[in-house]
């Protein structure tokens, strides 16, 4: 299966990468091949791959901000749960994973992946089915983070339980809910699981129970809650600089 990735950073990631096969690169006619462009195509001559220049007219057909390059690659390479965990193994590192239960919005979810990977997190589990995946709007919005990440569809209870299991993590839920425990009073600093629900509904009862701990950010506005992506980005930064000042012994 072959798709289309457009996008200027997303096509310098996917390149970079070298995790899927790629198979030919679209750059539109007259663009001035300079900057992160001159790059892109000094990877393909890497690669040796056939580069066309094409009227910017066919490369809209993929993307409303192409950006003037589009690259054919195999399907996004999926992981494994235990790919996960010897990621977090082979760093020497206490595991630090971000669980997704049932995120729809394919520009929230390329906004967790980008923050989950500037966040140095060892992997992301998706749901099997009904919610979105690594798609190239998702890459596109991650602005090609997804390319350099694990993400693995699995069965979100049963990864909890295995990351629980044999990573010793502590699993996190993010909620908004009374009970959920203010940010500030959790521990972020071992082996972690984080898991955010859905944009609407939150986590499916059997995620929220598998869930060790819920925690809420403070809201002092008048708006109730933060989009998905944002409250996500949130604890993982918190939970960054939680890891970074224990291994400094701050």
């Amino acid at each position: 299966m072959k798709e289309w990735i457009c996008g200027r950073n997303p096509v310098y990631e996917a390149l970079r990468a070298r995790r899927r096969q790629a198979f030919q690169l679209w750059v539109a006619a007259g663009a001035d091949e300079q900057g992160r462009l001159a790059e892109i195509l000094a990877q393909a001559a890497g690669h040796n791959l056939p580069v066309r220049r094409v009227p910017r007219q066919q490369l809209d057909a993929f993307s409303d901000s192409h950006q003037g390059v589009a690259l054919e690659v195999s399907a996004y390479p999926y992981a494994a749960v235990q790919d996960v965990l010897a990621r977090a193994r082979k760093r020497g590192e206490p595991l630090f994973a971000l669980a997704l239960d049932m995120i729809q919005n394919p520009q929230n979810l390329g906004t967790l992946l980008r923050s989950a990977e500037a966040c140095g997190v060892h992997g992301v589990v998706i749901p099997l089915a009904r919610a979105a995946g690594v798609t190239p709007a998702v890459v596109q919005a991650s602005a090609g983070a997804s390319e350099h990440l694990l993400v693995a569809q699995a069965n979100l209870a049963q990864a909890l339980a295995t990351f629980k299991d044999e990573g010793e993590a502590w699993v996190v839920g993010l909620e908004g809910s009374p009970e959920a425990r203010p940010l500030e009073r959790v521990r972020l600093d071992g082996p972690l699981v984080l898991v955010v629900g859905n944009e609407g509904e939150g986590m499916r009862l059997l995620v929220r129970k598998s869930c060790d701990v819920l925690v809420r950010l403070p809201m002092l506005g008048k708006v109730e809650s933060l989009n998905a992506a944002v409250a996500g980005s949130i604890v993982l930064y918190h939970a960054l600089q939680a890891r970074t000042r224990k291994a400094e012994g701050v």
